[in-house]
């Protein structure tokens, strides 16, 4: 395989059912990125609890606990991910409930372009680097910066586009998304759609 199968296999996949579920799915980002700042926060908390786990556990977690989010001790909170099956219960609990202080700053990224408020995640929140706020950001509505996750490197090596890093740099990672960019510029797609598209090939389901 090479980028032209890629690209082929994109087109073909956007005209059918999974270009109407990945439009489906956008629409609901933007949805959520207009909501109040603790619902923003929420999604926030999904994403912390993504890293190094898996999307399906993360949003399980996510639905069963809710607004506890938002209130919850550390301790309680950890006690509620270590029963829920999380890996890293005591962490992610100390991320959250140190990221609670941001709150009222979140709707504020809404005005920024996404790279701008990548930056002041990574810099502001602790547990985020640059996929977990891509993610994040994604899933609020924006749709120019990238989720350059395992998933995504293995596709792009596999079609000989990139060589995948032993370590994923800062630098490396903006890299990648620039080779993203430009792939999603020959399909017409922005990057939140070409992720879905990717990371239904990958896995066959369009998640979050």
């Amino acid at each position: 395989m090479g980028e032209q199968d890629l690209l082929k296999r994109i087109r073909e996949l956007r005209k059918g059912y999974v270009g109407r579920t990945v439009e489906k799915r956008l629409e609901e980002f933007r949805e959520l990125g207009r909501k109040p700042a603790n619902e923003i926060f929420k999604e926030l908390c999904f994403c912390l609890l993504t890293a190094n786990y898996s999307a399906q556990g993360g949003m399980r977690i996510q639905k069963s606990i809710g607004d506890g989010f938002l209130m919850v001790p550390e301790e309680g909170l950890e006690s509620e991910l270590r029963k829920l099956g999380h890996r890293f219960p005591k962490a992610r609990a100390g991320y959250i409930v140190e990221a609670r202080k941001h709150i009222d700053e979140l709707p504020k990224l809404m005005k920024m372009s996404g790279k701008d408020a990548r930056e002041w995640l990574v810099g502001n929140v602790k547990g985020l680097g640059c996929k977990e706020a891509s993610h994040f950001l994604r899933n609020i509505g924006f749709t120019d910066v990238a989720i350059v996750d395992f998933h995504i490197l293995d596709i792009l090596e596999r079609n000989g586009i990139i060589k995948k890093p032993k370590t994923l740099t800062g630098k490396r990672y903006t890299e990648i998304e620039n080779v993203l960019m430009k792939l999603g510029g020959k399909l017409g797609m922005n990057l939140g759609e070409l992720d879905l598209c990717l990371w239904y090939m990958e896995t066959g389901k369009v998640l979050k």
